[in-house]
Formats: C-alpha cells, structure tokens, sequence
C-alpha cells in the first residue's frame, strides 16, 4: 500500500517544477515591450499579456482544487481512483497540439496591466511553494473530480502538480508567439 504522503522524491519534484516554471515564465516575459506584450498572433490567439493574466488566475484556482481536496473526507478508493494520473496530467498538458479551451472563470479580460498581472502571479506562486514547501497534509488520500472528464479523480498531490505543469504549457504558448509572423522586434528601454 502507499502512503497517502508527499514522498520526499515527489516533495522534491513539485517545488522544483513550482520554482522552475515560475522562473521560466519571468525570465521569458520580463524583457518583452509593450508591443511584444500585447501582441496577438491572431485574432483568436491570446497575448503575452492575456496570458499573463490568466495564469494567475488558474494559479488561485488549482490551489482552491488542493484546499477544496483536503477539505473532503480521505477517499477510501484513492489509491485506484488516481493510479497513473501523474503522467496523464503531464502528458495531456505538454501536448500543444491538442488545443483546450479554458474555462470562462479562467479566461483573461485583457483589463488587467502588466504590473498587476505579474504581482499576482508572483504572489499566488510563493502561495503554492510555500504549501508544497511545508504541507504535511497526506495530499494523496483527500480527492476531488477534475471539470474534464479525462482527468476523473485527482487527489490534493496532483492537483498542485497540475499548477506547474499547466504553467509549462503556457511557456511554450508564449515561445510560439515569439516565433509567430509579425511578431514585433526590439527590447524594453
């Protein structure tokens, strides 16, 4: 039988992806300009900005999955409700060629500026890493059903493994941007 706990490896791992994606995405928007940010590779594409904004959002909503989790009882059947979901969370977020639409509570309204957006994001990140930093909650025994019927039940663990994992997904969104036509050229001055 495992153990509904955090592994250290598992510990390891999410505050790593938290911290790495978290750099990945600052490192990748703070030296856009404003042209750059509000860039749109077409009109039913999103902007550097517009997904700025809505990483934050997701990033408040998937915490409130992991507190909503451990709200619950411990699911008896966790262990065969969420066996294998690691890997399909990954492997469905890292796949770009399947487009997702996000939820309408998730979707940006572009009336959010660039300093607010990266604030919150900020703020709702070290949130998240300081949880995974320290919880000493057993994650895996406390579930909760993704909206997605792909995903089913996924316990506390997953649902902060998903933070990260989506936030790659959108780091590599920004990188096609960058390399989409018409993309604007120059450097913040």
């Amino acid at each position: 039988m495992t153990a509904p706990y955090m592994s250290d490896a598992e510990r390891a791992r999410v505050v790593r992806l938290l911290q790495q994606t978290r750099d990945d995405f600052l490192a990748t928007v703070e030296p856009v300009t404003d042209a750059q940010w509000d860039f749109r590779p077409g009109p039913d594409r999103w902007s550097i900005g517009l997904i700025a904004e809505h990483l934050g959002l997701v990033e408040r909503g998937l915490f409130g999955r992991v507190e909503r989790a451990l709200d619950m009882e411990t699911n008896p059947d966790w262990q065969s409700a969420t066996t294998g979901k690691d890997g399909l969370i990954e492997k469905m977020l890292r796949d770009r060629g399947t487009p997702r639409d996000a939820p309408e509570r998730v979707v940006p309204t572009g009336r959010v500026g660039r300093e607010e957006a990266l604030r919150v994001y900020r703020e709702r990140r070290a949130r998240s890493l300081a949880f995974a930093e320290t919880t000493p909650d057993p994650l895996k025994a406390r579930t909760l059903d993704h909206h997605r019927p792909v995903f089913g039940t996924l316990n506390a663990y997953q649902w902060l493994l998903y933070i990260p994992l989506h936030n790659q997904r959108h780091i590599h969104q920004i990188e096609e941007i960058k390399a989409a036509p018409g993309y604007p050229l120059g450097t913040v001055e």
